[in-house]
Order: C-alpha cells, then structure tokens, then sequence
C-alpha cells in the first residue's frame, strides 16, 4: 500500500459523504468534496509518475474510484432534480457500455490498449465541469449552463462511439 493507493482509497471513501450532502441539499459542502475527491485524482496519479509508484491494484482502482464519483454525482443530482435525466442516462450508460466492453474483450483473450484519448479526456473535462457548475449557483445563467449540458452530452456521445470502435476493432472485426 502507497501514498497513490491510498489516496485513491480515500477518494472512494468520499463518494458516500458526497451523496449525503447532496440529499441534504448542502451543495456547498457537496461541491467542497468533489474538488476535495480531484485534487485527489491529481495528486494520486502525479506521485505515482513522478516517484514511480504505479501498481496494478492502482490501475485497477484509480478508473473505478473516478467512475464511483462521477455516477454517483450524477444520479443523485438527477434524483434531486438538478440534473436533467436523460444526460445521465447518457454519461452513466456511456461508462457502462465501456466498462461491459472491456470485460468481453478481456474474457475473449484479446488485447486492449484502455489508455483514454483526447477526446474522452475532453470528455471529462465536461463532465465534470457540468457537476461543478450543478453545485454552483452559476447554473442561473440558463444560456450557458443550456450550452454546457449539450456540450457535455455531444463530447460524452462522441468519446463513447469512440470507444465502441477501439473495441470493435480490438476484437479484429475492423481494420
């Protein structure tokens, strides 16, 4: 266990103070936790780099501890009607459908390079910015935060089709 493992461990272990203080319509403090669980993310994955302290308990749960923050912010702030359902059912079934990839492709012995791209990078960038905004109270600019969502919705379509052809391809069913 190391500084990186652990920090991803504790970033799993703010997803449930995260949810609770959305259902307590404390968004401040929601919102305090969210940045709180990226500067996580950063700090985690830079001291692995920098002192070379990658492991594969990490590979495996730095993208699981990122996926649990993500749905779980996006569900409960749909459930508190702050999020339109449909772009969750956008960005939670975009992650599903790769994650349900990835394990067919594992299963059928197939390599997979799950290395994100640009795209899906950007991606985040969006999706995360639209919780962000979600827990702010710049959402009351109804022509950006209108813009924002369909951005995050269009870049989340696009980085998941992506996906779906890398795995299509990874199967050797395309060239």
């Amino acid at each position: 266990m190391n500084i990186p493992n652990i920090l991803t461990i504790f970033r799993i272990l703010l997803v449930p103070v995260f949810i609770v203080f959305v259902i307590d319509d404390n968004l401040l403090m929601a919102m305090v936790i969210f940045i709180l669980a990226g500067i996580t993310d950063g700090l985690d994955g830079f001291i692995a780099r920098i002192f070379n302290q990658r492991t594969v308990i990490g590979t495996y749960l730095d993208p699981i501890a990122d996926k649990m923050l993500l749905i779980s912010a996006y569900l409960s702030l749909t459930i508190k009607g702050i999020l339109p359902g449909w772009l969750s059912v956008v960005v939670v079934s975009r992650d599903i459908i790769i994650l349900a990839g990835i394990a067919v492709i594992s299963l059928m012995g197939k390599g997979l390079d799950v290395r994100p791209s640009i795209l899906s990078k950007i991606t985040t960038v969006f999706q995360i910015s639209t919780i962000i905004i979600a827990l702010s109270s710049l959402k009351q600019y109804s022509a950006f935060w209108n813009s924002l969502i369909i951005l995050t919705t269009v870049f989340t379509i696009f980085s998941g089709l992506q996906y779906m052809y890398r795995g299509v391809k990874a199967m050797g069913d395309i060239e």
